[in-house]
C-alpha cells in the first residue's frame, strides 16, 4: 500500500510539474508551485525528487517517451513511409495542442541553458525514425525525385517544430493542426493520399 501511494504521488507530482512548467516555464517555477498544485507539501516533493532541476529532467523524460509511443502508434499501422510520416507529424501536432506533458517539455527545452541539468538531445530519436521511414521509401525506388532521406527528415522535423513555436506564440497552439496540414501538403503531397487527408480541411474523409 505504501509503494501504491508513492507511485500516486509521484505521479500527482510530476502532472503539477508538468502544469507548472507548461504554463509558467522553468525560471519561474518554485517546488512551493508543484506542492500547492499537486496538493502536497514542500517536503513530500524533496521526498521523491531532490530539487526543481530534477523535476524538468523526469517531465523531459516524459516529453520524449512519449513521443515515441505517438511514433510506436503510428508504426503500428503499417502505413506507406510517406504516409507514416505525415500521420506522425499530424498526430504530433494534436499531443502538442491537447496534451500538458508534451507542452512542458517543449518549453523546457527551449529553456534548456537555464537548468543544471543535462537534457536528452532535442528530438534526436524523432528524426531517426523519420530518417528511416523515409529511407524505405527510396529504397523502393518508387520515388527518386525524394531529396536523401536524412536531408528531407531533418527539413521537416525542423518545419514542424518551428511550426509548432509559431503557433504556440500566436495562437496557443490552436491552429496548429492545420499548419501542420499546410506543412505536410507542401513538402510531401503525395503522402495525403496514404492517410486519407480531405482536399479541403485536415479532417480524414
Amino acid at each position: 500500500m505504501k509503494q501504491e501511494r508513492a507511485v500516486r504521488t509521484r505521479e500527482r507530482v510530476l502532472s503539477a510539474a508538468a502544469q507548472a512548467f507548461a504554463a509558467k516555464g522553468y525560471p519561474a517555477v518554485t517546488i512551493l508551485d508543484v506542492a500547492e498544485a499537486a496538493g502536497i507539501t514542500k517536503g513530500a516533493v524533496y521526498f521523491h525528487y531532490e530539487n526543481k532541476d530534477a523535476l524538468a529532467l523526469t517531465v523531459t523524460e516524459q516529453f520524449y517517451r512519449r513521443i515515441g509511443e505517438v511514433a510506436d502508434a503510428v508504426e503500428q499501422l503499417s502505413l506507406p513511409p510517406l504516409g507514416a510520416v505525415a500521420e506522425l507529424l499530424l498526430r504530433t501536432a494534436t499531443a502538442f495542442r491537447d496534451e500538458t506533458v508534451i507542452q512542458a517539455g517543449a518549453r523546457l527545452q527551449l529553456e534548456r541553458q537555464l537548468i543544471d541539468v543535462q537534457l536528452p538531445l532535442p528530438y534526436e530519436a524523432y528524426t531517426e525514425r523519420i530518417t528511416s521511414w523515409l529511407a524505405r521509401e527510396r529504397a523502393a525506388g518508387t520515388r527518386d525525385d525524394l531529396p536523401l532521406a536524412d536531408t528531407l527528415a531533418t527539413v521537416l522535423v525542423s518545419a514542424f517544430f518551428g511550426a509548432q513555436h509559431i503557433s504556440w506564440v500566436l495562437n496557443n497552439r490552436a491552429d496548429l493542426v492545420e499548419r501542420t496540414t499546410d506543412l505536410v501538403r507542401t513538402i510531401i503531397p503525395s503522402a495525403e493520399e496514404d492517410i486519407g487527408l480531405c482536399p479541403s480541411a485536415p479532417r480524414r474523409c
